[in-house]
């Protein structure tokens, strides 16, 4: 017996010593391969890099100079004209920006409260009325931005507040203390203190918040300016929902009033992927002060991005975040001020690196990465590191169409960096020889693999009989009439899939000409009021929204055009729902996910080109099929009706449901 056992173990050992022997030979094959392509694509760079020296060095090519900036005007201009929708699209857009002149309008001065709307405002006995203590740090503040900004604070029309001014500047401005002893002996809830030294914008922050009593504590520029109703909108959130971090929209203004506004940013709700990539929030913040027991307000090391390290750390443990969607806080812009430029800090952006980073160790993250974005220095893309190399299963729809699925598995195979993939091809009914042809060839490879659906097109059916026959950890529904454009589109993808708070991530998506077909999805976006996308036709370089086209973010949807999600996640809320045949059923499974408390991402560093239709037709071209859309249009409506009326979380109601271009409403 004891020999046998002997025996036994020594040839499990062997056993063992085998399998590692074949799993280090095929990770030694794969680092070999990756290494091979990296080198090729390098030398490939370098080729063209050479070439293109090679032009720019050529004495024609110098000469010629003025007539290329003249073609490249004229381009540019065509690409504009092309991007509006032609003569058309030019007069709407003419009319929206008339519009939304009107509407900078109504978000200025017009908005104030009226002298009876602000006796009732004040007159407004809510359950809790809170004292809010507003901290702003001076320094060498101009008395006519003193003025304005003191004077935004004592014309609120919710009175319980104390204005808690920390006095940094230098002796050669002892005006500004004059000034603020004035108004503090007019109104007792003024309270000043002059500061030995400037401690910078942190460190004067903190001395305003050793002076507050206030239950709530609001951060405000020395030479910003608050629109009347801001604390009573907020007090009014904090009695109606119990809200412990508050923020609102807000605008940069110039000049003498702030009917001068440059840029209006309307926000989205709470969206902490947003937050991580870009300060969103920014003003104007307000909190319970139960959120800084035991924590600092300012952290000096981050001086210049103070207050996004603030905003990461207290909305982690906030209960209940909410945005006032009302434009309640004015941005002065002028020379020497962030909202001007933010090369008047240039420290700002290792701050805000900092801040980001130390948020995500907290958070648990290991071994990411931060840069800074096209859009802005401090918009930043986040790589995030893939914790498990587990199988993704993509899963293909496929009727006919050889050519559009040959030119998708081409690109899955020819530019993935990602090795661990399998391709599962559902066919449904395809009639011509050529294409069972053509499953024959590609079945010959390791990893792919064709299951027949037998029945009429149903999208939702089609995927989830497909996902059956899954082997990885997670799925990827891509259609046939696709092709992979970044090489680490499945990273992109994966890095956020892999997170515990995540349910479906979504790529950026273009049509032929390098528009955009895809970069998240609203709800209630559209004639038909179900969902749209935003970004719609736009040119694949813009910026988009506030740079929303540069960084990853949470959206209510994303297109099962190109959808990840984990294969348990797929199973547990029974895939998609299969009375959606055709349309709306991305939608709907994402929103079931949300309904579950799971967070959903678009990223613009996954990019593939969506030739939409291609293979089964526009899909309103005809009587039936517009039919039929309707009623799962109604269906769609029918069953997220209270969603659809409390709005899409992630768009601001300030924005047109009427247009995918984040046009103002009015």
């Amino acid at each position: 017996m004891a020999k046998d056992n002997a025996e036994n173990q020594e040839n499990n050992e062997v056993r063992d010593v085998e399998f590692y022997k074949q799993a280090y030979e095929q990770e030694k094959a794969r680092a070999a391969s990756l290494a091979g392509r990296l080198a090729d694509a390098k030398n490939e760079a370098d080729s063209l890099q050479f070439q293109l020296d090679r032009i720019k060095n050529n004495p024609m090519w110098k000469a010629s100079k003025p007539l290329r900036q003249t073609m490249h005007w004229g381009i540019r201009n065509y690409r504009r004209i092309r991007n509006l929708g032609g003569p058309k699209g030019i007069a709407r857009k003419l009319k929206q920006k008339k519009i939304e002149a009107q509407a900078k309008k109504l978000h200025g001065t017009a908005s104030f409260p009226t002298p009876e709307q602000a006796k009732e405002q004040r007159e407004t006995a809510f359950e809790r009325m809170v004292k809010i203590s507003i901290l702003v740090p001076l320094y060498n503040t101009p008395l006519k931005f003193l003025d304005e900004m003191i004077g935004s604070v004592i014309a609120q029309t919710y009175e319980n507040w104390e204005l808690c001014l920390a006095d940094g500047s230098d002796h050669d401005h002892d005006e500004v203390q004059t000034r603020c002893l004035e108004y503090a002996s007019k109104d007792k809830r003024i309270i000043y203190k002059r500061l030995e030294k400037n401690e910078g914008i942190a460190g004067n922050t903190n001395r305003c918040y050793e002076m507050a009593t206030g239950e709530y504590i609001g951060l405000f520029d020395h030479d910003d300016i608050l629109h009347p109703s801001a604390l009573y909108e907020y007090v009014k959130v904090i009695n109606e929902q119990g809200a412990d971090y508050i923020y609102c929209d807000e605008t940069t203004f110039k000049g003498d009033s702030i009917d001068n506004m440059i840029t209006l940013h309307f926000k989205p709700d709470f969206a902490p992927d947003n937050l991580r990539a870009n300060n969103y929030i920014c003003h104007f913040s307000v909190f319970s002060r139960e959120l800084l027991e035991g924590t600092e307000l300012f952290r000096s090391g981050f001086d210049g991005s103070q207050d996004h390290d603030m905003i990461l750390r207290l909305t982690a443990n906030a209960k209940k975040i909410v945005h006032v969607p009302k434009l309640l806080y004015y941005w002065r812009s002028h020379k020497a001020s962030v909202a001007s430029d933010i090369s008047a800090k240039p420290y700002a952006i290792a701050a805000a690196k900092g801040a980001v980073a130390d948020h995500l160790t907290r958070s648990g993250f290991k071994n990411f990465e931060i840069k800074s974005t096209r859009a802005f220095d401090t918009i930043f893309e986040i790589k995030y590191e893939i914790c498990s190399e587990d199988k993704i299963s993509i899963l293909i729809p496929n009727k006919d169409h050889i050519d559009y699925l040959r030119r998708c598995i081409d690109s899955i195979r020819e530019r993935t960096t990602y090795d661990n993939y399998e391709i599962i091809v559902i066919e449904n009914n395809s009639e011509q020889q050529e294409t069972f042809a053509y499953y024959k060839t590609i079945e010959e490879q390791e990893n792919i693999t064709v299951v027949t659906y037998k029945g009429e097109f149903n999208y939702s059916k089609i995927n989830n009989f497909g996902a059956k026959y899954a082997t990885g950890k997670y799925l990827l529904l891509l259609n046939n009439d696709t092709q992979v454009i970044t090489m680490n589109w499945l990273e992109a993808m994966l890095m956020y899939a892999q997170r515990s708070d995540v349910g479906a991530v979504g790529a950026k998506l273009y049509y032929g000409d390098r528009t955009i077909q895809h970069a998240g999805v609203v709800i209630g976006l559209g004639a038909h009021r179900t969902a749209g996308h935003t970004h719609y036709k736009i040119n694949y370089d813009n910026l988009g929204y506030m740079g929303k086209l540069c960084y990853a973010q949470n959206v209510s949807a994303v297109t099962g055009a190109c959808l990840m999600v984990k294969k348990s996640l797929y199973d547990e809320l029974g895939g998609l729902d299969e009375d959606f045949r055709v349309a709306l059923n991305d939608v709907d499974f994402c929103l079931r996910l949300r309904e579950k408390g799971y967070l959903n991402v678009f990223t613009p560093f996954a990019e593939l080109y969506h030739f939409e239709s291609a293979s089964r037709g526009i899909d309103v071209v005809d009587e039936a099929k517009a039919k039929r859309y309707e009623e799962e249009s109604a269906l769609f409506r029918d069953r997220w009706k209270e969603l659809l009326e409390k709005g899409d979380p992630y768009y601001n109601p300030n924005f047109s449901l009427d247009h995918s271009d984040y046009s103002l409403r009015v």
